[in-house]
């Protein structure tokens, strides 16, 4: 009996994710020794902010190393608690809010706590490539609900009221979007609950990681500070995109009182709490926010830099991203072109034909729900992103 045979199919049927493989065969490149340029992951190219690790070491220092409560030390949780109400408009109590290890882990832990099987989610896409793999782990059946590149790659609200059924059980985005940086205004998000608002059994898991990467001059708005609609959003959220810290692995939910104490549940047999040292550094985090302001007007440059760059592309088309840090160019313009050997069929392709001719590692849309796009992060240098995407357009040239 083979290996795979021996795996359970609930692991054999899901994908890589698209954009860590992308990562690994760029290593493997590199390894070889090519200058790659790696602009796959999305991660912040800063440390983290001085205040923030000064805490951590006086949290070793002081012997903070046991077990923490399963849903967070309680002044992380006041925190925030505290934040949401500061910054968000969302007022909870810490008993509504679980810390767990990344947003990633508490974008799972709501879905399986959450979804039975055949329970529909209707994911609005473009959306970050694990959100589909969770919904399948569980049992359930994602519902594209796409976001047309017209449209700044956003949901109209008459799309999700159609894709909605009585099976539906959540509606699932990101706001500011990975991959596209779009990012839905106060109106629309507040069209979009209404339609929710119609269906009292449907839930909203609100993806909030890049809030603080925000361009536009309204600034951020939680859906879960609409009165009518508080039990009902999961407000997702976490200190890697804003505070640079992806490595210390600190995310958290908000939400309605028995949905933290499933999650907690959840939580106390697979996982119990998350990082003592790195959730003692997270309680000081919003006592200095000004590394995380500089970040952001970082990223706006960079993606200046990088829009105005690609639209110097033959056959690119580019929206302006409003968040995050990336671009999501729509490719197909290339698709059916070959340079003699290889003949392009779709943006994943491009992609690995990028990766060994210019050896510059993007990542293909199609596990983002837009198989005409790509994604290029700009968590770079300003020196490697136009290197890269220098690269990136002296290759297409050879494609007829």
């Amino acid at each position: 009996m083979s290996a795979l045979n021996l795996v359970a199919d609930r692991i054999n049927a899901l994908e890589e994710s698209a954009t860590l493989g992308m990562s690994k065969k760029s290593r493997e490149l590199a390894a070889q020794g090519h200058k790659v340029i790696n602009l796959s992951v999305g991660e912040p190219d800063f440390k983290t902010p001085k205040h923030i690790c000064d805490a951590a070491k006086a949290a070793i220092d002081a012997g903070f190393h046991h077990y923490t409560p399963v849903a967070g030390i309680p002044e992380l949780r006041k925190a925030i608690a505290d934040k949401l109400k500061r910054e968000n408009n969302i007022d909870w109590k810490p008993e509504n809010i679980v810390v767990s290890t990344g947003a990633k882990h508490s974008l799972a832990n709501v879905i399986s706590c959450l979804i039975n099987p055949g329970d529909e989610v209707a994911i609005l896409s473009p959306y970050w490539v694990s959100y589909s793999e969770m919904v399948k782990l569980a049992e359930g059946k994602s519902v594209i609900v796409e976001g047309k590149f017209e449209n700044d790659f956003k949901v109209k609200p008459e799309q999700l009221e159609a894709a909605i059924t009585d099976r539906t059980k959540i509606v699932m985005y990101a706001s500011p979007n990975n991959p596209t940086g779009s990012i839905y205004s106060e109106a629309e998000l507040r069209a979009l609950a209404a339609v929710i608002e119609k269906h009292e059994n449907v839930f909203v898991l609100a993806d909030e990681i890049y809030e603080y990467i925000n361009f536009t001059d309204e600034g951020h708005f939680s859906m879960g500070s609409i009165p009518s609609m508080k039990d009902r959003v999961i407000t997702v959220n976490g200190f890697a995109k804003g505070f640079a810290m992806t490595g210390w692995r600190l995310g958290y939910i908000a939400a309605a009182k028995w949905i933290a104490d499933a999650v907690e549940k959840l939580q106390g047999q697979v996982t119990s709490g998350t990082n003592s040292i790195a959730q003692r550094a997270a309680v000081v985090a919003w006592e200095d926010t000004s590394a995380a302001e500089m970040m952001k007007l970082a990223y706006l440059r960079r993606r200046n830099l990088v829009v105005g760059l690609l639209r110097e592309i033959s056959g690119f088309k580019v929206n302006m991203p409003d968040g995050a840090f990336y671009a999501f160019p729509d490719v197909s313009y290339y698709f059916g072109k070959s340079d003699g050997n290889v003949t392009i069929k779709d943006a994943d392709q491009l992609c690995m034909w990028l990766l060994e001719t210019a050896h510059v590692a993007l990542v293909g849309g199609g596990s983002f729900g837009a198989p005409n796009c790509l994604r290029l992060s700009t968590a770079a240098s300003d020196e490697a992103l136009t290197e890269a995407v220098a690269r990136v357009k002296a290759a297409l040239a050879n494609l007829k």
